[in-house]
């Protein structure tokens, strides 16, 4: 939550006149995305294409273009009359970015409106906040678009693909596909796939945006991979302004920089998605910045967990955009995005360890029918010949780091006693965390006394995911909740004991430091406890808080006990209130607190306890990975204690907090009977980095070196794959061979065969382009170019006739200019003004508040209690329907939500 020591920076739009290519060329860390043509990669084949895309996007972490795609597209059917007139009636939300609402609207009139909402802009009322900005996104792919892009766009990159050398249209004799070659057991280009139908998350998406609209800052979802490939876009005819898109793009290696620099410099978080960063931001980052100029025929790569952000220009822009899930990204996906994801309470879309489970049930049928066939051969030859195939080596090398996740998932959910109580509920994918909203695998909890009844007769019951309740978050209850599971352990292990002995088999060896082991010997080597341990241990050590007891009142003070000043008004004595039961003090804070909320030391002759508060704070230490060690030792015993005394008495080297923690309000987000009682992660860590010295918000903090020098390791570590990257054909004569002639079209870039050609591509390296090719060009670049926006420059007189809309009264001071302002004005980031948070969102208190739903359950449950009393036959009647609806789905949960 900002505070007056950190502001915010604001949302600053760019101006329609503002020179990309003079931006580039002047700005140091920014760079150009490398480009290649769509011939060329037809030309060195589908497996080396793949391999170009692995060692670049997904290993290398930086995004990628593959351009002139246009020719490939007919304007007949890619085009925004063509979505008029097939879709004119259908209704859609258009989503109102400055009003934060959806406005139910038509495709029609939407494209229909598009100039006029374009129009209103222009270089001198660009900032005015009080007009529209209206964006068409996430609607699904119109189904002619979707079939004619899977026979254009390579396998390995499109949405939902299976097998990266299935074809859809083999035999054709149209030429369209990129590679025409038939169908062999191979690797799926997209894990999503491998899910049942019914489970599957469809995110084919569309997006048709004017000039103003945009995208803020984030990350693709889940570490998925992103494809984006601009099918339309207007030009300077009938009254148009041409239409492209800006990208602010990093690299993966990078994210951690991004986001301390997002968290520390402008005061937001990257993961909340909602911050818009201003182009001088990105201009005083420490990490290279890559531009695109998305124009028709451009389709983006974008690396998993890089952050980027979009713009639109002109009249209109539409895209066609999805998310491919492959083992890198799902290795990603379950130590990366997801905590993070679980701290904001995130949607978890993609079912990342369904995927998993369902890709290796997938990949085992294939491999042994794959054997089978082959065992028919003479002399085994065969077996060989497709054991040595590398589509084989590759299955089989993905079989084997997804059967690493797996084990991952199964020993995180092993009990250390056996549960003599378990409710089974069949897996369909549909049960999500009451408080995270992550998609739960298997065993997760439930409260039975916070089931609330929904009109429909349904139960919305409350379900919460192991994680969470380890970092301390449930219902008002706390304890006392039931184990659920939607697997049978048994058909699970004994899966995991096929899996195993197929890895064994094909690797034709056993060690045992590569080799999988059984389940139990596997969370031995492990050596910390699982996560499904520690809640049983929880469940143990927290109090059960009983919604149905009704609480005595306070009592009344003696006489004696009321203080009055000289005015004769009650003087209120602040006491903190004390606590009873076990209760031990912390040796940071110094405030008692209960002994399940504080981590003890197990080394012998140390008797300090530190809260989880603390941990989190002060020591970057998740209350999970404090729990999981059963030998944990202190920071005081390691030397490394940052509180006062510790620091004045000179023990050790004080733990300076890796990052910037602004701190998260989830309580809008989360089920409304959820509560944290072990840390709140509303609070920041901004006091504890100015106790260490580190509270800077400069480039040279010491969070930010450690954090930049950490990147460039790793991006030392990939240097020699430059040398693997397959060499790319000349852009010239690769275009002059291939089937579909490609026409010199300008791109906004001037010629860019340069950049890789002739000879292999440097892969590694992003020269600049030339500046703009003078006189019109093909995709629309604005004429006459202006400078980069002056930020200081007033509002001047609006000479549009577009009519402002009813939003008046939103008006905001310019902000306070905060981060380096002493330099050249044009180059100054614009901050808002604090706004003081309100008392009852500040408000910490020691227990957990009951949530006004649970309050009238308790007025409920006393009404009914009295009518007991009465012996009233109707009301013994309908009592005994409670309780036995059906179980709430997600889906069914959101409606009732809805209808709540």
């Amino acid at each position: 939550m900002p505070t007056a020591q950190h502001p915010q920076a604001k949302f600053d739009p760019i101006a329609p006149d503002v020179d990309l290519h003079a931006l580039v060329e002047r700005t140091p860390n920014f760079h150009w995305v490398l480009r290649i043509s769509a011939a060329q990669i037809r030309n060195i084949g589908p497996q080396e294409f793949e391999k170009l895309v692995f060692l670049h996007v997904v290993h290398g972490g930086k995004p990628l273009v593959i351009e002139k795609w246009n020719d490939r597209l007919p304007k007949s059917l890619f085009s925004a009359e063509w979505l008029e007139n097939t879709y004119n009636k259908k209704a859609e939300s258009v989503r109102d970015i400055v009003g934060q609402t959806d406005i139910p609207m038509t495709i029609g009139h939407y494209l229909r409106s598009m100039k006029t909402l374009t129009n209103q802009w222009n270089p001198h009322n660009f900032r005015d906040e009080r007009r529209q900005r209206l964006y068409l996104k996430d609607i699904d792919c119109p189904p002619e678009w979707h079939e004619y892009l899977k026979r254009v766009i390579p396998p390995n990159l499109f949405y939902m693909n299976a097998n990266v050398d299935e074809r859809s249209s083999k035999g054709r004799a149209d030429n369209m596909d990129m590679f025409q070659e038939g169908r062999s057991v191979a690797p799926a280009g997209d894990l999503m796939s491998s899910l049942p139908e019914e489970m599957r998350a469809q995110n084919l998406m569309c997006y048709v945006g004017h000039e103003g609209t945009y995208t803020p800052a984030h990350r693709e979802m889940c570490a998925s991979l992103g494809q984006n490939i601009m099918v339309d876009a207007s030009g300077d005819e009938n009254g148009e302004k041409p239409g492209s898109s800006i990208w602010f793009m990093t690299e993966t290696k990078d994210r951690e920089v991004v986001k301390e620099h997002f968290l520390s410099m402008l005061g937001h978080d990257i993961e909340i998605e909602k911050h818009f960063a201003q182009i001088n931001a990105w201009k005083k980052a420490t990490f290279p910045v890559y531009v695109v100029e998305q124009k028709v025929g451009d389709f983006v790569l974008v690396p998993p967990l890089a952050p980027h952000q979009v713009w639109n220009r002109g009249t209109r822009t539409i895209k066609v955009a999805w998310n491919r899930t492959t083992v890198e990204t799902l290795d990603l996906a379950l130590h990366e995005a997801l905590p993070k994801a679980r701290i904001v309470c995130r949607d978890e879309q993609y079912k990342n360890k369904a995927i998993i489970f369902y890709t290796l049930e997938k990949y085992y049928k294939e491999m042994v029918d794959m054997e089978k066939t082959a065992d028919i051969g003479l002399l085994g030859l065969v077996q060989d010949l497709i054991k040595s195939s590398t589509r084989m080596k590759q299955m089989a090398a993905d079989f084997k780091s997804l059967f690493r996740l797996f084990t991952e998932v199964l020993v995180d959910e092993m009990f250390v006693t056996k549960e003599k109580e378990i409710d089974y509920v069949p897996f369909d994918s549909c049960v999500t965390c009451s408080y995270c909203r992550a998609n739960i695998f298997n065993r997760f909890l439930t409260c039975k006394h916070c089931v609330r009844q929904l009109v429909s007769g349904d139960e919305d019951t409350y379900d919460i995911c192991m994680e969470c309740y380890s970092m301390g978050r449930s219902c008002f209850c706390v304890s006392n909740l039931s184990w659920c599971e939607q697997w049978h352990w048994s058909d699970l292990v004994d899966r995991y004991e096929a899996w195993r002995a197929l890895i064994i088999k094909n690797d034709d060896f056993i060690s045992f430091d590569s080799s999988p082991l059984p389940l139990e010997l596997a969370r031995k080597k492990l050596g910390k406890k699982s996560v499904a341990q520690i809640c049983q241990e929880q469940l143990q050590m927290r109090p059960w808080n009983d919604i149905t007891r009704v609480k005595a009142p306070p009592s009344e003070p003696a006489e004696s006990d009321v203080e009055v000043d000289d005015n004769g008004r009650v003087v209120k004595k602040k006491k903190r209130k004390k606590k009873q039961g076990e209760v031990y003090r912390c040796h940071v804070c110094g405030h008692k607190d209960y002994i399940y909320k504080l981590a003890f030391c197990s080394n012998q002759g140390c008797t300090d306890a530190y809260c989880y508060g603390v941990l989190y704070r002060a020591f970057d230490m998740m209350p999970q990975d404090v729990m999981q060690n059963e030998r944990w030792q202190c920071p005081k015993c390691r030397g490394m204690c940052n509180c006062a005394a510790c620091r004045k008495a000179g023990n050790g080297n004080p733990y300076i907090p890796k990052t910037t923690l602004l701190g998260h309000d989830t309580r809008r987000v989360a089920d409304d009977r959820s509560v944290e009682s072990l840390v709140d992660f509303r609070v920041h860590n901004l006091s504890w980095l100015k106790n260490v010295g580190d509270e800077s918000r400069s480039l040279s903090s010491k969070r930010m070196q450690r954090l930049q020098q950490a990147a460039d390791a790793e991006k030392a570590k990939q240097s020699e794959l430059a040398a693997q990257v397959p060499a790319l054909p000349d852009g010239a004569l690769a275009e002059s061979i291939d089937a579909a002639a490609q026409h010199p079209a300008a791109n906004g870039f001037g010629d860019q065969n340069g950049a890789t050609g002739p000879g292999p591509a440097p892969m590694g390296e992003y020269a600049v382009p030339p500046g703009p090719v003078d006189g019109p060009q093909a995709n629309g670049t604005h004429a006459g170019p202006a400078e980069v926006a002056d930020m200081s420059v007033p509002v001047a007189q609006d000479q549009s006739s577009y009519p402002d809309p009813s939003m008046l009264g939103r008006e905001r001071m310019l902000g306070m200019g905060y981060y380096q302002q002493n330099d050249n004005p044009d180059d100054q980031i614009l901050f808002d003004p604090y706004q003081m948070p309100s008392v009852e969102s500040m408000a910490v208190d020691d227990e957990p508040k009951m949530a006004e739903y649970l309050k009238k359950q308790l007025r409920i449950a006393k009404r009914r209690a009295r009518q007991e009393e009465d012996d009233d036959p109707d009301f013994r009647d309908r009592a005994r329907t409670i309780g036995s609806g059906p179980r709430l789905t997600t889906s069914r949960r959101k409606m009732a939500k809805r209808l709540l």
